[in-house]
């Protein structure tokens, strides 16, 4: 009989949360380093870089890779044979070693859990609760494969029940065309079909803990119709041209996998669900013997590059910035930006733009300021700001034209693409969005050299600031006439591997 302590369980689940926080799977670095090695983009490939980057300064300082250190996802599999020293339940157990984790003050992680998700949506504070699955099987061990799934991924999670004579593939490449760059691609795909919508989902999502191993399975061949259907959606949806951070380029996705379940006879759900280039798990197991080890991955998985970012990069001091020389950038462009930017994110676009309806005078002055969408990991030692990634611009179109049109701001900083009416708002106010990027937090917040809390304290990480920067790197998402890199990106790479795909084929 295997007994397992109440305290092993704990400080296992807190120390699998530090581990996947700076340490990324070695699978994950091997296929992101091949994709930057064969990226033919150069957009794409300096987006890959910084990742690659990122992750290698993670690796050696200990701190997050994203400054979104996500939601806990536990797979828990408890042998029928195991017994508990414990006096709490099982879930207790994760939900404390998920606080003990985040709490840990060598390397503080982000609180991003909210309660009452419809109404006052308060920070929990510890990021718990987890989101915890548990089976009880034959054995004696207790097995966990533990997750932090990053906010932007998930939000990009589809579903469909589609009729039994539909396509699979059809419907994911009609799907991932509308998740946008919010996903951070590159990552993996998570397919589950069948069963029923929720088993569908939980199939997709139990998916993304496998390991990599596409180029293995195209080399040896499919074994079966469910690998068949791997391949076959891998090589089509990096057709898709969409690229890494969206710009367009040869690799969107790193692996696809499917899982799949007894369905009725009637239906055929069908979930996918993307993975981040923040991907992060590890599978643990308890044999009573204490809590588990982990292993720190050998630092020459990670290529030892530089952050290089070429001869047309631009120079720009925030301070002397003119409205005329910010007409001049052109999508695409690669900004290296020094001197005062703002930041703020949803809940403080909602209470700006309350505060306007109201007639109320705002407590910050945006005229001909640049904001950031970002909410960063609290600062250790004598770092000015934790990780400092950008989040997903898209959420903030609602607010953008308001905000443009009745505080003066002229630009914003964050992740993925803006939708139509941002776009349309950014061109009618000869306005600017720029993208960092995703994956890259660590890296970012190296640029950061003085943090100042300006308003909203009650909101934490999502009130404003005034950071003072030198050389942050961004690229031009939306230039002041309205042309989107992340339209006319993809739009370029896909044409150009649709004519190579018809080269071999004749």
């Amino acid at each position: 009989m295997t007994v397992i302590k109440q305290d092993d369980l704990i400080q296992s689940i807190a120390d699998a949360l530090q581990f996947i926080s700076y340490y990324h799977p070695v699978d994950f670095i091997r296929a992101m380093r091949e994709a930057y090695e064969c990226e033919e983009s150069p957009a794409a490939r300096a987006a890959l870089q910084q990742v690659l980057v990122n992750s290698r300064m993670c690796a050696l300082g200990k701190r997050p890779i994203c400054q979104d250190t996500g939601i806990v996802i536990a797979f828990v599999e408890i042998g029928m044979d195991v017994r508990w020293d414990a006096d709490m339940s099982v879930e207790q157990m994760i939900n404390e070693g998920v606080r003990r984790g985040y709490a840990n003050p060598d390397n503080v992680l982000r609180g991003s859990v909210l309660e009452d998700p419809d109404g006052a949506r308060a920070n929990t504070g510890d990021n718990s609760p987890a989101v915890i699955y548990t089976r009880v099987v034959p054995g004696d061990e207790l097995n966990i494969e533990v997750a932090a799934k990053g906010g932007g991924s998930e939000a990009k999670a589809k579903f469909a029940m589609l009729n039994p004579s539909d396509s699979v593939v059809d419907w994911i490449l009609d799907v991932v065309p509308t998740m946008g760059a919010g996903w951070c691609p590159p990552g993996m795909l998570g397919v589950g079909i069948g069963g029923t919508p929720e088993k569908a989902m939980l199939l997709a999502k139990e998916s993304l803990m496998e390991p990599i191993d596409m180029h293995e399975l195209q080399e040896r061949g499919p074994a079966n119709r469910a690998e068949e259907l791997r391949v076959e959606l891998f090589e089509k949806v990096n057709a898709l041209g969409i690229g890494a951070q969206g710009l367009g380029g040869l690799t969107t996705v790193l692996d696809v996998k499917v899982r799949e379940y007894a369905t009725h006879a009637a239906n055929k759900p069908v979930a996918v669900i993307p993975s981040c280039s923040a991907t992060r798990h590890v599978h643990f197991s308890l044999d009573g013997s204490g809590p588990a080890e982990f292993e720190a991955p050998d630092l020459s998985e990670w290529p030892d590059i530089d952050f290089e970012l070429g001869e047309d990069v631009r120079r720009v001091d925030l301070e002397t910035l003119t409205r005329s020389e910010m007409h001049t950038w052109k999508a695409g462009d690669t900004l290296l930006l020094s001197g005062r930017i703002l930041t703020g994110r949803d809940a403080a676009h909602k209470k700006i733009v309350d505060l306007i309806e109201q007639g109320v005078d705002l407590p910050v002055d945006f005229a001909d300021r640049i904001i950031y969408y970002v909410g960063p990991v609290d600062p250790v030692r004598d770092e000015a700001v934790g990780p400092a990634g950008p989040t997903t611009a898209t959420r903030m179109d609602k607010f953008t034209r308001t905000m443009l049109e009745r505080t003066g701001l002229m630009g914003m900083i964050g992740k993925a693409e803006r939708g139509p009416a941002a776009v349309d708002a950014i061109r009618d106010n000869q306005a600017v969005s720029l993208i960092a990027v995703g994956g890259a937090a660590y890296l970012v917040s190296k640029a950061i050299t003085k943090s100042t809390l300006l308003a909203f304290p009650e909101l934490g990480m999502e009130a404003i600031y005034e950071f003072e920067i030198e050389d942050m790197p961004v690229t031009v998402a939306v230039d002041s006439t309205g042309e989107s890199v992340h339209r006319e990106g993809p739009k370029r790479w896909s044409a150009k591997i649709a004519e190579r795909i018809e080269a071999t084929s004749i």
